[in-house]
């Protein structure tokens, strides 16, 4: 489905998707679905968001739909949680265009912009048309065994593919556009995008990409090879893992969806057709969301 950015500056139907399990969230959102309304705004709340939260606050007057449904009738959603909530969202959403808007409930939040105290005051600003689109690549990932596929799925932040329980590393060839590349002996790799340079690939020693940036980064985890460095490639490269060793390989999308791996399988990556767009608020700046969240030039503490 495609939609023109006018739909954002005038939406008419927001649906709210929220972290499960809090309390806080359950009042937000609460709060998000009678202010909206009250600004003539038709609210629909995700279906297991509200099978949750219902529990704990009165959510019978709102209308309660799936992801198929808020992807073919809501102008926007906004997500109400961490980044974990997001990055489901955004994978289920991605396909009918549905532009995200992130309030930070949980701890670091790098894609959820909108602290919870500031919530109200920020939907005047997105409700008036002064939030900025941002968009977002995604990758495709598909399982190939014995010549078959055996699943497929998309990420917004990585897909990572690793020697699972087993302490035992993990043996792969890796190819981009066809052409061998290397033998790696390690835990694993993470493949990720520029939204994803900040989670599990930073920890690994993966460099921050901006989030415009049209790159894949590819990051091994504890390499047998210290010469196994981070590579960057075109958005464009056609990526692909064959496993040649391992007792108990996996394929994790985003940290969320996992899938047993077995020797002899390939995961082929690209980017995908779909792409996210995030909704920023006035004055957003990815560094110094970065600033804050890594507490970059933050003064010491002391008497």
């Amino acid at each position: 489905m495609n939609r023109s950015f006018a739909s954002y500056r005038s939406p008419k139907t927001i649906a709210l998707v929220g972290k499960y399990h809090s309390m806080e969230i359950a009042e937000s959102l609460r709060r998000l679905a009678e202010y909206l309304h009250e600004r003539g705004i038709s609210v629909f709340i995700e279906r297991e968001t509200a099978e949750h939260i219902g529990r704990k606050v009165d959510l019978a007057r709102w209308v309660t739909c799936g992801f198929n449904d808020i992807g073919a009738h809501a102008d926007l959603a906004i997500v109400l949680g961490g980044d974990g909530t997001m990055l489901n969202a955004g994978r289920r959403l991605a396909r009918y265009c549905v532009p995200l808007v992130g309030v930070n409930q949980g701890r670091l939040g790098f894609m959820t912009d909108i602290a919870r105290e500031d919530m109200l005051t920020c939907m005047d600003d997105l409700l008036d048309g002064r939030f900025t689109p941002e968009n977002r690549m995604l990758l495709a990932a598909e399982v190939i065994r014995d010549g078959k596929e055996i699943a497929s799925n998309l990420a917004l932040n990585d897909v990572v593919v690793d020697k699972g329980a087993i302490g035992r590393m993990i043996e792969f060839e890796l190819f981009i556009d066809g052409e061998f590349i290397y033998n790696l002996r390690s835990d694993g790799l993470v493949v990720t995008t520029p939204t994803g340079s900040t989670a599990y690939s930073m920890s690994a020693g993966g460099p921050i990409m901006h989030p415009t940036l049209a790159g894949i980064g590819l990051v091994p985890l504890c390499p047998h090879a210290l010469t196994n460095r981070p590579v960057i490639v075109n958005d464009s490269a056609d990526i692909e893992l064959r496993i040649a060793n391992a007792d108990d390989p996996r394929v994790h999308f985003d940290g969320q969806v996992t899938l047993d791996l077995a020797r002899g399988d390939c995961v082929r990556l690209k980017r995908s057709d779909y792409a996210i767009c995030f909704l920023h608020p006035p004055g957003y700046s990815y560094f110094a969301m970065l600033r804050q969240k890594l507490h970059w030039s933050e003064r010491p503490k002391g008497p």
